[in-house]
């Protein structure tokens, strides 16, 4: 086993070159739009907006992809969530069957993107849902019957526990769902280009500005330390930093801890014995694993989602007996690399979009539960719909799904979760 100290930053920063930061807000400007956040959201609902010719300035407090948009596991995986049928009561069936398909338009709108504009981010397709029980097997044989029904157009198939080694050398899975129209990148790549993007169609980015308050109206003003942004409009897109800044908004967020190590480089021959066909997979529990190969044939294994508001004291020791679970044979092999960050979940696991009942040149879009490298483009696509071509059809789908607030204020709502979640492990265990 190496003994030297992993790095404590992301894999991701240390294997892209530094990006140039831009420079912070010094003075009054005025836009069309103002967005707040670097991550995918902000950069992507810029972007669109940019490309419809409207005026627009994005505000960051660190760099553009600092947060979860940047170190997250990489996993493009068709999908807003947990089922969506359970949301026919406020949407209806033709609602639902809009859900179903912004699931699958969502990956692509990524994968046109990343086309159209030959944008390098080691896109990779193919992933595979991995079932830890035979309940979960059955599980995926009817999410393939029901893909199938919905006419999802790429290629499914359903793999056998005695035929797992061909997609992931590991003993502990009771089958598996491949998806070829899901798959894997690298997101800090990806949104580093999508800023550079946004820019070259006309969006001005701001990095190191952090928002300090609002002034809502007709004329939305944006304060930040050393400056002020006047627009029309106003997108809120700080997930899981939005903290208060908009308290109509910070109580139906959770912030969650999640986590993820990256192995030292394996050589390609021992990284594809793992996973041969190079996917990316994930589980079914609810503290779920999800892993996959880098470019350079690292192992980077993640999960063990943290609702108690307490991170790990060490993030690399407390996820090497996960990943040694799966893969015996890495036992003692060299991690280079330990990070977390904070996602935003939802009580119901479902995407908040929507506009301020107090202000309706106010938009949002947050709550993405784990599912942010694809919903996130969809979400800004629907946005940018919305603010630019009066089209709001999608947006106010989204916002008939009631969110409830979590219970127990700051100090009480993650350790009230963490309990409830523990409450499910259990479950999972009968």
């Amino acid at each position: 086993m190496s003994t030297a100290l992993p790095h404590t930053g992301s894999y991701y920063a240390a294997s892209v070159p530094p990006a140039t930061p831009r420079a912070p807000l010094h003075g009054q400007v005025h836009a069309d739009v103002c967005v707040i956040g670097g991550g995918f959201t902000g950069v992507n609902t810029a972007l669109e907006l940019a490309e419809r010719g409207l005026t627009v300035v994005l505000l960051e407090a660190q760099r553009i992809g600092w947060g979860a948009s940047g170190r997250n596991g990489g996993q493009l995986i068709r999908g807003l969530g947990h089922d969506v049928s359970r949301f026919a009561h406020w949407v209806g069936e033709e609602g639902v069957r809009f859900l179903h398909d912004a699931g699958s338009a969502s990956v692509d709108i990524v994968r046109q993107r990343v086309q159209r504009n030959g944008l390098e981010c080691d896109l990779r397709w193919g992933y595979c849902d991995l079932a830890n029980t035979q309940r979960h097997w059955q599980g995926l044989h009817e999410e393939l019957q029901e893909l199938q029904a919905q006419g999802y157009p790429h290629t499914l198939r359903l793999v056998e526990k005695q035929d797992l080694h061909q997609v992931v050398a590991s003993d502990v899975y009771a089958g598996g769902l491949i998806d070829m129209g899901s798959g894997h990148l690298h997101p800090l790549k990806l949104i580093q280009a999508e800023a550079a993007l946004a820019q070259a169609r006309g969006a001005v980015i701001y990095e190191a500005s952090s928002v300090r308050r609002i002034e809502k109206g007709p004329k939305v003003k944006v304060f930040t330390d050393h400056g002020q942004v006047t627009a029309t409009t106003l997108v809120l897109g700080c997930d899981a930093f939005l903290e208060d800044l908009e308290p109509a908004l910070e109580g139906k967020l959770l912030p969650a801890g999640s986590y993820v190590i990256a192995t030292e480089p394996l050589g390609e021959a021992r990284a594809r014995a793992l996973i041969p066909q190079n996917m990316a997979l994930c589980d079914q529990r609810v503290a779920l694993d999800y892993y996959r190969l880098t470019a350079d044939h690292r192992l980077l294994f993640g999960g063990a989602c943290h609702y108690s508001g307490r991170d790990p004291a060490n993030i690399a020791e407390y996820m090497r007996p996960k990943m040694e679970r799966v893969f015996p044979q890495l036992k003692g092999v060299g991690i280079e690399f330990q990070w977390g960050g904070m996602i935003g979940i939802s009580a119901n696991r479902f995407p908040q979009i929507g506009t301020l009942p107090s202000a309706p040149n106010v938009y949002y879009a947050q709550g993405y539960s784990g599912h942010g490298l694809n919903v996130t483009h969809f979400a800004a696509r629907i946005l940018a719909q919305a603010i630019a071509e009066r089209e709001s059809r999608a947006v106010d789908l989204f916002a008939r799904v009631p969110h409830r607030t979590f219970p127990g204020g700051k100090r009480l709502r993650s350790p009230l979760l963490a309990l409830g979640m523990l409450w499910y492990r259990c479950k999972e265990l009968i």
